[in-house]
């Protein structure tokens, strides 16, 4: 028996996951009685069907039942807010965060603890392969590959949301209050030990969320955690710096000699130079307005997150 206080949560985000939510709840039960002293069940209800969590708790055994706390959003918000809702009122040394399509493999509960064991704040289920149309995939590669590209957190594309925290690295999650969450790089954010089990089962698709928020979804955390867009709009400046240059010797080399850098013979137009070398001038300067601004409204952004400058994992003593 281990001597540690397990808090497992569940997210009840779609009538799917009440259809599971039985055999989660009596397959957990049956796996954290036989390994853990103390344990908790947290279930995040997003706006589901009241009645039914009603009819798939109350046959429960009551040694069981006691051990559950529902929370019941008052209006639907993302599977990620929903997680953080769970992982608020967690009390538990670690807090495990449990799909519902695990439901007949609790084992893997205690498997994430003992990996946890070897030195390890977050352990996470690593899938072998996403299971997604082919729009799915192109926008998870785009995104994953902006993100390894443009920012110095590394997510693992195939991660599962089931996972294992420690106390210390949930806290640590805690204190960054972002409205926007993306948990998966709030995780890498704070740092800490990590390590993946891998499971045989792939990363599907969520029925409840459609491309188009999903792709809204990514732009905000893009947006949040890489500086993808401020180079993307430095490039554009350097671009457009190339480009006003050529314009502008071509529309002087026009002027004098009546032929372009092509070879093609132009007559001579009064005051046609003169208004390509300010279009282009103005061009440039444009864009190097919108780079200069995309920087500080960088700045701002980063400021007002209010993100910590460091976090301490532990304090050694000898």
């Amino acid at each position: 028996m281990h001597q540690s206080f397990i808090s497992v949560v569940g997210i009840i985000h779609t009538s799917r996951d009440i259809e599971h939510l039985t055999a989660w709840l009596a397959n957990g039960y049956a796996e954290l009685a036989a390994h853990f002293s103390d344990f908790e069940f947290i279930l995040v209800n997003n706006h589901s069907n009241r009645r039914a969590i009603d009819a798939a708790i109350e046959p429960l055994p009551q040694a069981l039942r006691q051990q559950v706390f529902l929370l019941n959003l008052s209006a639907p918000v993302s599977r990620d807010n929903a997680i953080l809702a769970g992982l608020d009122r967690a009390n538990g040394d670690y807090a495990v965060i449990f799909e519902f399509t695990f439901a007949d493999s609790p084992q893997l509960i205690r498997l994430l603890w003992e990996k946890a064991q070897e030195g390890f704040d977050i352990v996470y289920l690593r899938a072998p392969r996403r299971q997604l149309p082919i729009p799915y995939r192109l926008m998870y590669g785009a995104f994953y590959g902006i993100f390894h590209r443009y920012s110095k957190l590394r997510l693992d594309p195939y991660a599962h949301h089931s996972r294992i925290i420690s106390r210390r690295a949930l806290n640590s999650l805690l204190r960054l209050r972002e409205n926007s969450h993306y948990l998966k790089a709030l995780y890498a954010l704070v740092g800490y030990n990590t390590a993946a089990i891998d499971v045989a089962k792939p990363l599907e698709p969520d029925p409840s969320t459609t491309f188009a928020e999903q792709f809204k979804n990514a732009l905000v955390a893009i947006t949040s955690f890489t500086s993808f867009l401020s180079t993307l709009l430095g490039w554009i400046f350097l671009l457009s710096c190339i480009i006003a240059a050529a314009a502008i010797a071509n529309a002087i080399k026009v002027r004098l000699t009546n032929v372009d850098f092509l070879g093609q013979y132009h007559k001579t137009v009064p005051g046609w130079a003169y208004l390509v070398v300010l279009v282009s001038v103005f061009f440039a300067v444009t864009c190097l307005n919108l780079y200069l601004i995309s920087v500080y409204l960088a700045n701002i952004y980063r400021e007002i997150k209010n993100r910590p400058l460091y976090i301490v994992e532990s304090v050694k003593r000898y």
